[in-house]
């Protein structure tokens, strides 16, 4: 166990305790961090080039679609950004200050990325608004010029992503991830419009597109935020219901009754448990802990587990929570 623990902390901070190995789930969080950074440093690069290229070519072209893409791509380059400083923040260690490490990081980044969202999609609506009234003319050929080679980039950016990194199980490569993807849409709206100009010179299409664009921006943004606040509530984790671990708990033989009772994510893919378990004065109380410790990982995935035995002389005050 120990030797496979250190082989391990060498190349990625992994959580402390080798696991998450054994009972192949979605809970490798240090698994692929090189893997995860190569694909997050691959995908900036794209993102960030064609941001600019998207920008400029916005202003040139008189297109809001094309400003529009570029805000979504400032913002994805701000997400893989956050993302990147995450997988390098929780592989520092833990400190006597920070006994979690820096896991925590990675959602208060999320949050942060979440409510920039909200801004951009507010400046987008707002000068599509604007356009409503009056459309300006677009120079739609060049536009859906550039629009494409934004639309390759993102496939590019997409697939070094879901090649290199852990897309599946860690929240925080997932949203980079899709942010990638609801680029690509953004940008295949871009070429669309384009080509409704380039025909029929309807150039209203412009700020029709960058509304709807503006739209996937938010309801990615309010996935996000509910998400990382529910998490930095202390909520419990989705994937698990906290009254069947307190059921199968009192399952255990010789187990009285179980309370205070919490389960939270330190971080997606870490999660930590800890109660009490009131015991029989007569039971063999290192049995029943260590039957507790077991079914907790093994039935509920959970390995940082705190668990208090107490018997019948224990007293303690009323919790509040």
């Amino acid at each position: 166990m120990s030797s496979h623990n250190h082989s391990h902390h060498g190349h990625h901070g992994h959580h402390g305790h080798g696991h998450g190995h054994d009972h192949g789930h979605g809970h490798h969080h240090g698994m692929d961090a090189n893997g995860n950074k190569k694909g997050l440093i691959i995908a900036l690069i794209i993102t960030f080039s064609i941001m600019l290229l998207e920008f400029f070519g916005g202003l040139i072209t008189n297109s809001l679609a094309l400003l529009s893409d570029s805000g979504h791509m400032l913002n994805d380059a701000v997400s893989l950004l956050l993302s990147l400083a995450a997988v390098s923040f929780a592989a520092r260690p833990a400190s006597s200050k920070k006994t979690f490490g820096f896991y925590r990081f990675e959602i208060l980044a999320a949050l942060l990325n979440g409510v920039t969202l909200f801004v951009v999609a507010g400046f987008i609506i707002w000068e599509a608004y604007g356009r409503f009234l009056e459309p300006p003319a677009v120079a739609s050929g060049s536009m859906m010029l550039i629009a494409s080679i934004g639309l390759l980039a993102n496939i590019l950016s997409a697939w070094s992503l879901m090649r290199k990194g852990d897309v599946k199980n860690n929240i925080n490569m997932r949203s980079a991830y899709l942010h990638v993807l609801g680029d690509a849409l953004g940008s295949v709206g871009a070429i669309a419009a384009g080509a409704v100009m380039l025909l029929f010179g309807w150039y209203i299409a412009d700020p029709i597109i960058s509304v709807l664009v503006a739209l996937l921006i938010l309801k990615g943004a309010w996935g996000v935020i509910t998400h990382t606040v529910h998490i930095l509530m202390e909520g419990t984790p989705h994937s698990i219901d906290s009254s069947q671990v307190q059921q199968a708990l009192e399952d255990i033989p010789g187990v009285i009754n179980v309370h205070d009772l919490h389960i939270w994510s330190i971080t997606s893919g870490l999660d930590s448990l800890s109660c009490h378990l009131l015991v029989g004065d007569d039971g063999d109380q290192q049995h029943i802990l260590q039957q507790a410790i077991s079914l907790i990982a093994e039935q509920f995935h959970i390995e940082h587990t705190t668990i208090q035995i107490e018997t019948s002389a224990t007293r303690h005050a009323e919790l509040k929570v």
